[in-house]
Parts: C-alpha cells; sequence; structure tokens
C-alpha cells in the first residue's frame, strides 16, 4: 500500500509572474508540482520553471553549508566547508580590519536581482547597508529597471510609483521592448501573461508590440513593428506630438492634477513622426496610425519594458510611456495604466510630498551621481582598480553574479581578483562567488516562508498570499545571515546575537505603522508587538505591514481588516479586488500634481535632439533576448532547463549572415569597443536587418566553479560586449541594447 500524500500551496518564486503552485508530498518529499487551480490570481497557470523548485532544493551543488577559500588564486584553490560560527570568524577576521583602516566606503555591496525574489532579502538588504554605513552600493537595478525608478519619482514624487497596464480590462495594448510570452511580464506582475494578451484580442481589442526583434510575444500579437534599437524614446515622442498636433490631448478627471502641460508640447516640438521616421525606422504613418489609434480606444495603455530601460535615453523612453499615458486620458483610468494598492502598503496622504531627487553625493572615480542610495553598477570596477582614499577594498555581494550580468565581466573579473575581502550571499559557486573567500549559503526556496513584497506592489490585480515554509530551515535563514553581516559590519562582532537586528527590524516598521496609520496614531507600540502572533522574525515583519496596510485591522481598530491569521488561512490567496484610481493620494511631488516635465527630463532632452541628426554608416547593433525557461544565470544548473537545442547563439538576419558570408552553425566573432566573443550563427527573419542578438547570462566556462550542468553547456558571455561606459545619464543604467558590434567569420571555439 503506497503512502498517502498531502498537498501544499505557494507561490513561485522564480519570476515575477507569482503563479500559484500545488506541491504534492509523499512522505515529506516533493513527488508532483503543478499549477494551482485554486489560486485566486493565477488559476492554474504555471510556465516551466515552476516544475523545477524541487531540483532547485535538491541539486547536488547548491551549497548547504558556509564554505572559505583557502588559496589565493581561484582557478586552483580549495573550499573547505565550515560550521557558521567559523564562517562568521572569518568574515569578521577579515572584513573589520580593512573598516578599521581604510573606512566605510572601503567596502562595496552588490544586491542581485534574486533578492526582490526573497522576502528575507527584501527587508534585511537595508539593515545591511545602513550598518555597513559605506556610499558604495550597487544592485541590478542598473542593469535592468532604475529608469522606471527615476522617471516615477520624477513624475510622481515617489520612485516605487510604477503604474502598470490593467491588462483585464484594457482594450488596446502598445507594448515596446517586453517579451512577456518569454519573461512572464517584468515591472507587471500577471500570472499568464500570454492568457490575458489574449483575451484582449477575444473581447475584440488589440495587442500591438514594438520591437526589433519578431518576438514570441510579437508573433502572437495583432500586429509587430520592427524599431532599431536605442529609439524608442524618439518613438514614443513622435506619439506624443501627433497627440498635442492633432488637439487629441485629454487629460480627464486628472486635469486639475497635472501640471506642465504646455512646457512639454513645447519640448517636444522637435520630434514629429517625419522626424523620427530616418532614426526609428518606423514609417511616420504607422506612427501617426498608432498614436490615433491609442488616443481613440477609451481604454488603453503604453508599456514599456527592458528593452527600452537598457538602452542610451532609457530614462526618456521610461518617462515618455507614462507621459504619453497621462495626455491620453489613459494614466489612472480603467483600462489604462493604473496603480497597484497591496495589502502590505499604506495609502497616501494626496498632499505634497518631497519628491524625488538624485546626486546627493557622486561616485569617487567618475562621478556618477547616486540614485536611490547607489551607484551604477557599471562604475564598480572603477572603484576597485583606481588608487586612492575610498578605494573598494572589499566586496559583500548577495544573490547576484554581476560578472556574468553587468558590463565589461572580464575586467570585472580581474578586479574582484585584486579585493582583499570578498563575502557572498548565495546557495551557488559560480563565476563571482568563485571569488569570494567566504560564501555564506541561505536555505532553499522551500525551506522559508514567502510573502511577495514587491511583485505585489506592480501586480495588475491586488492580491495578498503568504506561504508557509515546507521544509525546515538547513541552517540560518537568510534573514538571519544578512542581520550577523550587519552586527559584524556594526563592529559588534561574530558572536552577537541576531535578534537585536531582528528587534531593531520590527521597532522600525512599529514606529512607521503609528506614523502613516491614521487608526494607530499614538499606539503603543509595545502592545503592538504582543499582539503580533507570526512566529519568525521575517513574518512578523510582514503580519506588521498587513495589519497596518490598507485592508489591515489596524491590530484590532478597524474589525473585519485583514489579520495575519486570515492571511494564514487563505492558502490560495486572498483576492482584493481590481486596480482603482489612486491619484491624488499616490502623488508626493512637492506640487501635490503629476509635474509632466521634470527639470532633469526636459535637460536631457538636448541629448535626443542631437540624436536626429546623427548620420553616418550603420554598424550592427547587438540587443538582448530572453527564454521561457531561462531568468537568472543559476536556473541553466537545472537538467530540465537546459536541454534541448543549443539556444545561447548569435541570431541574425538572413541579409546580414548573406552580406558578411555567414552561415547557420558556423562561428562567429563578435566585437565591441571592449571586448569579443565567439558564438554560433544561428540565422532567422525574427530580427530586422542590422541587428543581432545574443541572451544574457550565460558563459559558464570559468574554472572551479560548482555548476556541473551549467558547465557542460557553458554558452557565453554577452556582457564582455557591454561598454561600462555607455550609461544613461539620468539613471546611470548600463546600455545592454543597441551595443554597436562587428560580426566576422571565426575558426574559433565557441
Amino acid at each position: 500500500m503506497s503512502e498517502p500524500t498531502t498537498a501544499h500551496f505557494r507561490t513561485c518564486p522564480l519570476c515575477e509572474a507569482t503563479c500559484g503552485l500545488e506541491l504534492t508530498l509523499r512522505d515529506r518529499e516533493v513527488v508532483r508540482i503543478r499549477g494551482d487551480e485554486a489560486d485566486v490570481f493565477s488559476r492554474g497557470f504555471l510556465c516551466p520553471k515552476g516544475a523545477t523548485l524541487k531540483h532547485l532544493h535538491e541539486d547536488p551543488d547548491r551549497l548547504r553549508s558556509p564554505f572559505v577559500r583557502r588559496g589565493d588564486d581561484p582557478d586552483h584553490a580549495r573550499w573547505e566547508a565550515v560550521s557558521w560560527d567559523e564562517a562568521y570568524a572569518e568574515v569578521e577576521r577579515r572584513l573589520t580590519p580593512i573598516l578599521e583602516r581604510h573606512g566605510r566606503d572601503a567596502v562595496a555591496l552588490y544586491f542581485g536581482n534574486p533578492t526582490v525574489h526573497s522576502v528575507d532579502g527584501t527587508i534585511y538588504a537595508r539593515p545591511l547597508a545602513k550598518a555597513l554605513g559605506t556610499r558604495n552600493v550597487f544592485s541590478a537595478s542598473t542593469v535592468d529597471q532604475m529608469p522606471k525608478h527615476v522617471s516615477s519619482g520624477l513624475l510622481f514624487g515617489n520612485a516605487n510609483a510604477i503604474p502598470v497596464p490593467d491588462l483585464d480590462r484594457t482594450d488596446f495594448l502598445l507594448m515596446l521592448g517586453a517579451n512577456p510570452y518569454e519573461s512572464n511580464g517584468s515591472l507587471c506582475t500577471a500570472p499568464d501573461f500570454p492568457g490575458r494578451m489574449r483575451a484582449i484580442q477575444q473581447r475584440g481589442g488589440r495587442c500591438v508590440v514594438v520591437d526589433p526583434r519578431r518576438t514570441r510575444t510579437a508573433q502572437h500579437a495583432d500586429e509587430h513593428v520592427a524599431i532599431r534599437p536605442g529609439t524608442d524614446a524618439h518613438f514614443l515622442l513622435a506619439l506624443m506630438h501627433v497627440v498635442f498636433e492633432e488637439n487629441r490631448v485629454q487629460l480627464g478627471r486628472l486635469e486639475q492634477y497635472v501640471s506642465q502641460l504646455s512646457q512639454l508640447r513645447a519640448q517636444i516640438a522637435p520630434f514629429s513622426a517625419d522626424a523620427v521616421a530616418p532614426i526609428t525606422r518606423v514609417p511616420a504613418e504607422t506612427t501617426r496610425r498608432l498614436a490615433r489609434e491609442l488616443a481613440s480606444t477609451p481604454r488603453a495603455a503604453v508599456y514599456g519594458r527592458i528593452g527600452t530601460h537598457t538602452a542610451e535615453f532609457g530614462t526618456i523612453a521610461a518617462w515618455a510611456v507614462d507621459a504619453l499615458n497621462c495626455i491620453t486620458g489613459h494614466l489612472d483610468s480603467e483600462g489604462g495604466a493604473m496603480w497597484s494598492l497591496p495589502a502590505h502598503a499604506t495609502r497616501g496622504t494626496g498632499k505634497p510630498g518631497k519628491g524625488f531627487r538624485t546626486g546627493r553625493h557622486l561616485s569617487r572615480v567618475k562621478r556618477y551621481p547616486e540614485v536611490r542610495s547607489e551607484f551604477p553598477v557599471a562604475t564598480l570596477a572603477d572603484e576597485i582598480e583606481v588608487e586612492g582614499t575610498g578605494q573598494v577594498r572589499a566586496l559583500i555581494t548577495v544573490a547576484g553574479n554581476p560578472i556574468l550580468s553587468t558590463p565589461d565581466g572580464r575586467r570585472l573579473e580581474r578586479a574582484l581578483a585584486g579585493l582583499e575581502c570578498v563575502i557572498s550571499v548565495d546557495p551557488y559557486r559560480n563565476e563571482t562567488t568563485r571569488y569570494a573567500h567566504v560564501i555564506l549559503p541561505p536555505p532553499s526556496q522551500l525551506c522559508r516562508s514567502q510573502y511577495e513584497l514587491a511583485f505585489y506592489g506592480l501586480a495588475v490585480r491586488n492580491i495578498a498570499k503568504w506561504s508557509p515554509a515546507l521544509y525546515a530551515p538547513e541552517g540560518p535563514s537568510e534573514a538571519d545571515i544578512l542581520a550577523k553581516l550587519a552586527l559584524i559590519a556594526a563592529g559588534q562582532g561574530a558572536s552577537a546575537d541576531v535578534n537585536v537586528v531582528h528587534g531593531l527590524v520590527q521597532q522600525t516598521l512599529l514606529d512607521r505603522a503609528v506614523l502613516e496609520n491614521p487608526l494607530l496614531a499614538g499606539a503603543d507600540t509595545a502592545a503592538l508587538s504582543a499582539a503580533l502572533v507570526a512566529q519568525s522574525p521575517t513574518d512578523r515583519a510582514v503580519e506588521i505591514m498587513i495589519r497596518a496596510g490598507a485592508y489591515g485591522d489596524a491590530f484590532g481598530r478597524a474589525p473585519g481588516g485583514l489579520t495575519f491569521d486570515v492571511l494564514r488561512d487563505q492558502p490560495h490567496g486572498i483576492d482584493l479586488g481590481p486596480l482603482a484610481a489612486r491619484v491624488p493620494e499616490v502623488l508626493e511631488t512637492p506640487s501635490g500634481t503629476i509635474e509632466l516635465l521634470p527639470e532633469l527630463i526636459a535637460s536631457d532632452l538636448s541629448r535626443l535632439r542631437a540624436a536626429l541628426e546623427q548620420t553616418g554608416p550603420d554598424a550592427l547593433l547587438l540587443v538582448g533576448r530572453r527564454h521561457l525557461l531561462s531568468n537568472n544565470s543559476w536556473m541553466h544548473n537545472v537538467p530540465v532547463l537546459v536541454r534541448g537545442r543549443e539556444r545561447c547563439t548569435l541570431q541574425m538576419n538572413p541579409e546580414d549572415a548573406a552580406r558578411l558570408g555567414l552561415s547557420q552553425g558556423q562561428s562567429a566573432r563578435v566585437a565591441s569597443r571592449v571586448g569579443e566573443i565567439v558564438a554560433p550563427v544561428e540565422v532567422t527573419d525574427t530580427l530586422m536587418p542590422g541587428v543581432v542578438s545574443l541572451p544574457h547570462g550565460w558563459g559558464h566556462d570559468a574554472p572551479n566553479t560548482r555548476l556541473s550542468v551549467a558547465a557542460k553547456r557553458p554558452g557565453v558571455n554577452s556582457n564582455v560586449l557591454t561598454d561600462p561606459e555607455c550609461l544613461d545619464p539620468l539613471s546611470g543604467n548600463a546600455v545592454l541594447n543597441g551595443i554597436p558590434v562587428t560580426v566576422t567569420a571565426s575558426s574559433g571555439a565557441t
């Protein structure tokens, strides 16, 4: 007789879609993972990545105890498993003298993309950064979405107030630089994004994709508009120009909350559809037609994503998306671009705020302005290599692999080799963490509870869902690890009690709750703390935010409101309803309005105008691409996600292949200003002529890593070609798309 099975429910943590999972266990072993049909958000949808959580949990390459590197040469060093106490002592031994001799800025901190997929990482990143007290903070944000934070901060006064398309009610969706059929959506949390697109079409609406590639998303859209990489900002301003020129501006109920409309009209005068057509390669009549369709459709939304952000004019493009939505009446309106109101957030006051600014300090070497308390990761190697006061001599990485994910990876690799101390919080010994002196692995996703702090704030429907850990911890939680590092950085030593940090985090959240929720004004935080029912420090933090949030019970002061008990008792999640209008309460600008033409944007438009005049022979332009089975580089160590045909190929149009004398499968050498790689050619008409494409996140050929599956199909690191000197000046975001390259035949190995 077979053992009985039990079902457990949680949220997939492997991308931004937050799909619900049903895990079937037999004798504590996961025997099946499928989509949760009862999940209030995903309704059973699941992409192939979600079913691999068992593989990730059981991966023999995943580290389950701390490791210390013995030997100076990372290529040949010996790795020794040690106890947690020994590991923390080694961190203190290496890190403390650097802080004492060279000061706080001698230690840099890097947060990778998976940090936001972890509630522990999301909450405890700030205490670690504060304890270190360094200005040298870097993250994956500046190779991803930082332009959207900057544009939202400038327009709305809050860098996290990012509108999302109301997919379930729109009738016209215009997407630029987004490929949700592969990515599942980004800065737009929407399980089954493809299904939601099909629903738009089934109700008589249209989906239009603007992209240099005919992606899977473009293939399923009603229209694909090919555009030259890096010119999305020009195209978006041309759309706005048509709206103004043809008197199609309609602000609707937002009219009293919008300022600088006439100034905006004057500034975009040079960007007519005819003027931008030579640079965008989009026919002027196509631009005019799409602008008219957008303006005349009552429920419509423009959505731009990573292809528009990782470009030379990334912040202008991000700003233009929201400005265009605003002037066509599609901002904060049903079926347009709207703001989520997650359960862990309080409502805004609707009063003028402090607004958003950048450049409170400058990076030491290149004098880049600070943005959201961090510097561009493209300048990390500068800060390590250039001598002088404040030179970075130690690095702490959290859930990141910057050698593969940031510009000029080979230079960064050389820089890391010269550091006195590298500490990595990571479950793998990868291309970056092999340079660590100590690796501190957090437990697997199945050993931690889950609540989507980052992504519910970007959801196309207001949702709340908490999932308990499936298994007992394998060691300290990620919260404990980050808290211990904070204590060591603060000079408290390796033996200090992490509960000190947990207590500070809890008290900070309680103080904020009393300040932001009117129902809690004057409340005794000790009494609020005593009323908490969650057990772990992280879950208690979530409980505070939920109970003090927009739907919460305010610790009993709002009867019937959301509590942690209610959340815990709803394993399929709680549907809090569709998106609703949030202006003016979401605004925090000094004027209390949507400031359509921020000074920083206006100052950068001259650079955009100058680009209209650029002439000369066109170089091949390199763009990235996503694949459904790949999100972060560590997923390449899961056998079921890398099997099948080679995916790390150089895609190019047949015209370019013929002109260069290249054929399918032939090795090609791709060179940029800063580096070169060799990759197999894949000839495809899905790219417009003049554009070539490589995927990000590959290059698993470094020695002495512990990625046995990935090493068998290493691919090449496309960021060897990314120029660290090419940044969007307003956000510090790296230019990963539209990189000028030369391509020639090669006899070298791929």
